[in-house]
This record gives structure tokens, C-alpha cells and sequence, in this order.
């Protein structure tokens, strides 16, 4: 079997995964192991939240009955639950593993994973979704429709809503945004 190597006489992402998935399979398998468990922990306080909240009636309110109210509410409790019971658990096992895991390595390993780790990118958009979530939250308190159930209006209500609010985005960003480019562009990149 040929080794996949770089120029420089380096593993390939892959090899070295492989590599290192053999030399390691029982902290590897620990390692699934234990993100099953948490995954299955999440879920189960999830279903156990909805059952015992007064936020959404124990599981019995409708979507028309929602609002956005109750909506931040079951999230910001459901994140506190899920940290307090899931969370802080897991976080301290799979730290405290990894600190134990990590000192067994010799300096040469530890130079392999720190070489392999730098200049990756591990989070990459996934903001402007929640970002929105809150300018729309914020646009609906000002309407005043905030504790309103969500079945009160029509659909379209909340829709139109929506655009409103992206536009109310456009306007407050993008007119600051588009006078800074232009400044930008004829003090520097014309210039080059």
C-alpha cells in the first residue's frame, strides 16, 4: 500500500487520520462512545423540557399559541438545562480525558497534532441566521406584537414582517457600508 505524502515528506490529511485512528482506537472509540451518549443525554432533556415546561403549555400549546416571547424563553431555558445537565458533564469528561490523553503523547507527537491543526478553519458562517432571529425579535417588540400569539395574525403578517425588518438592516448597514467602500475605494484601491 503507498503512502500518500506531501513535498515535504508529510502524511496527507487522510493518512495521517488513518494513521492515527489505529495507533489510538481506544480513546478514538471512547471518544464516539461518549458523543452518542451526550447526543442521546441532549435529546433526552430536550423531550424532558417540553414535557415539563409552562412554556408551550407542557407540549400542548399549538403553534398559534406561541409567541416570540415564549419562543426566546423555551430557548434561553432549554440552553441553561441542556449546559447544567449535558453540557458541563461532558465538557469536564472530555476535557479532563483529552488533558490525560494529551500528556501520554511524546513531544514529537504533539508537534505532529499541533502541525495538522494550525491554519484550519473550524467555524465558518451560520451567524447572519440568528443575528436576523434577534433584528426580528427587536422589530416585533417595537410593533408591540412581541407577547402576541402567532395565531392572532395572519401569516403574512409575520412574513412581511420579516422583509421589513431585513430591509430595516439594509438601510442601518448597508448606507454606512456602501459610504465606507466608496471612500475606501477611492483612497486605496484606485490608487494601486
Amino acid at each position: 500500500m503507498v503512502k500518500k505524502m506531501d513535498e515535504k515528506g508529510n502524511y496527507s490529511d487522510g493518512e495521517f487520520w488513518k494513521r492515527k485512528i489505529k495507533e489510538h482506537w481506544k480513546v478514538f472509540t471512547a471518544f464516539i462512545t461518549g458523543c452518542v451518549v451526550a447526543t442521546l443525554g441532549a435529546l433526552l432533556v430536550l423531550f424532558w423540557f417540553i414535557e415539563t415546561s409552562p412554556i408551550g403549555a407542557m407540549g400542548t400549546a399549538t403553534i398559534g399559541e406561541w409567541t416570540l416571547a415564549w419562543t426566546w424563553e423555551f430557548f434561553i431555558f432549554l440552553i441553561l438545562w441542556e449546559l447544567l445537565i449535558v453540557g458541563i458533564p461532558v465538557g469536564v469528561a472530555f476535557g479532563v480525558g483529552g488533558y490525560l490523553w494529551w500528556n501520554r503523547f511524546s513531544a514529537e507527537e504533539k508537534a505532529e497534532f499541533k502541525g495538522r491543526w494550525r491554519g484550519h478553519r473550524t467555524a465558518e458562517g451560520g451567524g447572519f441566521g440568528f443575528f436576523m432571529f434577534i433584528a426580528y425579535s427587536i422589530y416585533i417588540y417595537i410593533n408591540g406584537d412581541f407577547f402576541t400569539p402567532l395565531g392572532d395574525y395572519p401569516y403574512r403578517y409575520w412574513v412581511d414582517s420579516w422583509f421589513l425588518t431585513l430591509a430595516w438592516l439594509l438601510v442601518i448597514f448597508g448606507i454606512p457600508a456602501a459610504i465606507i467602500l466608496t471612500i475606501v475605494y477611492f483612497k486605496v484601491w484606485r490608487k494601486k
